[in-house]
């Protein structure tokens, strides 16, 4: 038997674990993590910022494939650390779970808590470099990923040299961080300009007055580079008024309340509009909290009660009335909430869900408070009852629901609903490995149904388009037949009741023509997805699967392409004579090409929808599928792209 002993047992030094298990601190080698590592910097720099320490953040993309981030806040710490005995630089740079955010003696909240981040950022980067302008003089150090022998492992944040005095004189003050990531850690090294944009535009509406500079040497513009400056004076009213471009308010301006209780502050901004749905962004020491938390839990609950008493003061409620509910005060809402606080408890590793039940109680007595105070000034009864007007409107249509039984025989009717002649399911019994692929046409409904694995994939041919769940109430959605077919084959529910536990297919596929009518399609789904089912989307659940464009072929040879430049470079490898056959639509493929290029899990190309900033895909959803004709114009032609390569982020 073999000998199990403590010689067998792995001493991972440094840094070597995050080399070694990246997915552990940056959740993921893809897309995500590559920005993850950026943003361990940008959050760096911008606790410098929210603490009052600095006004201005630069981050530029370089065409080496490197970033950097530079602030004007205090500057890394360069004298010798008293237990380490090297520089506070190095100990930064290389040491896991070392920082100045684990007690409030240096910042008053930040959101970079777990000490890893500037040192994950190290040891994932092919090299870094780091300098520090303070005491009128410029310090520098730099560090590599290298293999120590010929054939070794890599090692990763290595000190090439040591913190030093340059000797360049300077008046500025702060921290500038250069690191190219590691094309041997990462899928990709190719940072992508608006995710990036976004992020920092979000950070720029969070911290009132900041100034956020982002350059891609990458695109050449003008005599210079493609550059982009964020800079928001109203801070979240500019947020709120931002996300409502696209919708109708009830009032002109955002209201603002803010306060603080047990050390826990809140800013809040919100604005009513005369959509059906509810929109709130929380967030936590600049960290996005798209799960929600105590934090939102304490603000419904405050809300709701301030709503009810002010009804009853007004007289829009008498004695005899029941309190609206929550959701009527909700709906049409638009608010974004910004926490700073201590000792942070996330749900989960991904920091997007608040777990303090501290935070619960001090938000509330804030909004309470604060809200209840404002809303009763004189010279803001229009507001008021604005809110109020809208409120009663929505309980009287819920209420007209319930009574008419409109609603519970819609979702009784869903439930049973008869599938027969359009759903062709699988014979697996297990959902994890089962798959939905939700098709346009009958045409396509039938080819796919020829060409997939019964065993685990299941049809759903469309035979008309979907209600755009955008512009209409859940009673009017639920009366949509195509939309009530999808809500019976998934089997998981629909708003309040959805429960992705009871979901019968864990990949849900939507598989539409490259044209524009499978696009809209597309869009109307993902945006009913997107309003009752949001869940199913952050869980992962849904794909959009990506025919090929075009069939080349020459002889016995033949391939699949996916987009108009993949032609162009392949076709000199085909040469003259090859037949190019472009695919109008799903029906033109017989089922044996369909398999091969688009349902065989080997081969095929699948688009994960993912929610990665919330705030911005509300803002799209509401701009593509809304009222806003010419806002949705100008989105289009600023923000178009129809090479599908570039616009998706393809996974097999």
């Amino acid at each position: 038997m073999h000998n199990y002993s403590a010689s067998n047992i792995k001493v991972l030094e440094g840094l070597d674990a995050v080399r070694l298990r990246p997915g552990m601190y940056i959740g993921t080698t893809g897309v995500k993590g590559l920005h993850h590592i950026l943003w361990e910097i940008v959050d760096n720099s911008m606790d410098e910022i929210a603490n009052g320490f600095g006004k201005t953040i630069y981050v530029t993309v370089y065409a080496d494939g490197s970033a950097s981030v530079e602030d004007d806040g205090r500057g890394i710490p360069v004298d010798v650390h008293p237990q380490l005995g090297v520089s506070g630089v190095e100990v930064v740079f290389t040491q896991l779970h070392a920082g100045g955010k684990f007690n409030n003696e240096n910042y008053a909240h930040s959101g970079g808590l777990h000490g890893v981040g500037a040192s994950v950022t190290n040891a994932l980067s092919e090299w870094l470099t780091v300098e520090v302008y303070k005491n009128g003089t410029t310090y520098r150090m730099e560090f590599e990923s290298k293999a120590l022998e010929e054939g070794g492992d890599v090692k990763g944040g290595l000190v090439k040299y040591h913190l030093i005095d340059t000797g360049e004189k300077t008046d500025k003050h702060g921290s500038f961080v250069r690191f190219k990531p590691d094309k041997r850690i990462f899928e990709t090294v190719n940072f992508n300009i608006e995710v990036i944009s976004r992020r920092l535009k979000e950070l720029a509406f969070l911290n009132k007055g900041a100034r956020i500079i982002l350059t891609d040497e990458r695109v050449p513009h003008g005599n210079g580079y493609l550059t982009r400056e964020y800079c928001y004076e109203g801070g979240l009213i500019d947020f709120v008024k931002y996300l409502n471009e696209t919708k109708n308010p009830l009032f002109p301006e955002p209201i603002v309340i803010s306060g603080s209780k047990d050390n826990i502050s809140m800013e809040l901004a919100l604005q009513y509009t005369d959509a059906y749905t509810e929109s709130i962004f929380s967030y936590v020491n600049n960290i996005p909290t798209t799960e929600g938390g105590t934090h939102e839990t304490g603000f419904k609950s405050a809300l709701t009660k301030v709503m009810n008493d002010l009804a009853r003061k007004t007289g829009m409620l008498k004695d005899k009335d029941d309190n609206l509910l929550g959701d009527d005060f909700r709906e049409g809402l638009t608010a974004v909430m910004s926490v700073q606080m201590q000792n942070i408890q996330f749900e989960g590793q991904t920091k997007t869900k608040l777990g303090n039940p501290e935070a619960r109680i001090a938000i509330d007595a804030i909004t309470s408070a604060e809200l209840g105070a404002l809303l009763s000034r004189p010279e803001n009864k229009d507001i008021t009852d604005a809110i109020l007007k809208k409120a009663l409107l929505a309980a009287k249509v819920r209420e007209a629901a319930r009574k008419e039984k409109e609603i519970t025989r819609a979702k009784n009717s869903i439930e049973n609903f008869n599938l027969v002649g359009k759903l062709s399911s699988c014979s697996g019994k297990k959902p994890e490995k089962n798959e939905l692929f939700i098709v346009e046409g009958d045409s396509a409904g039938g080819t796919a149904k020829q060409a997939r694995n019964r065993s685990f994939q299941a049809i759903l041919p469309l035979r008309g388009k979907p209600l755009n769940a955008e512009k209409k109430r859940i009673d009017q959605v639920l009366a949509n037949e195509e939309i009530r077919t999808i809500i019976s084959a998934l089997g998981s529910g629909i708003g309040e009741d959805f429960n992705v536990d009871n979901l019968n297919y864990h990949k849900v596929i939507i598989l539409s023509d490259a044209d524009q009518d499978g696009a809209h399609i597309r869009a109307i789904l993902l945006t009913f997805f997107f309003r009752y089912m949001k869940d199913l989307i952050k869980e992962g659940h849904v794909y959009i699967g990506l025919p090929p464009l075009y069939r080349i072929a020459k002889k016995d040879k033949a391939e699949y392409v996916y987009d108009d430049a993949e032609l162009e470079k392949i076709k000199p490898k085909y040469g003259r004579g090859a037949e190019v056959q472009r695919y109008k639509g799903l029906g033109e493929m017989n089922a044996e090409q369909l398999w091969e290029t688009t349902m065989n899990p080997e081969k095929r190309t699948l688009v994960q929808v993912t929610i990665e900033d919330a705030a911005e895909a509300e803002m799209l959803v509401s701009t593509l599928m809304g009222d806003m004709v010419e806002l949705r114009k100008t989105y289009i032609v600023e923000h178009a792209n129809f090479n599908r390569e570039d616009t998706f982020k393809q996974q097999s």
